[in-house]
């Protein structure tokens, strides 16, 4: 996983992965969730990919747009 840099200084998210389709993100208490096109659908993956490779606004979008639509909670 890639460390996810936090430039707003306030993030939950500590790491990512990105694949193909889909992206995977570490939450600082250990959790790891997997987005896939199927959920919550390609466009907010590909979004949500953007955000992670900025480094900023990721845990923010997650808990506003996103909120319970992940396709697994791995950990």
């Amino acid at each position: 996983m890639k460390r996810y840099r936090n430039l707003g200084g306030d993030s939950g998210i500590v790491a990512y992965e990105d694949g193909e389709d889909f992206i995977r993100v570490q939450f600082s208490d250990g959790s790891i969730y997997r987005y896939t096109y199927t959920i919550p659908g390609p466009n907010d993956v590909e979004y949500m990919k953007q955000l992670a490779e900025k480094g900023q606004g990721l845990n923010s979008f997650i808990s506003r747009v996103i909120r319970k639509r992940y396709a697994a909670k791995e950990r």
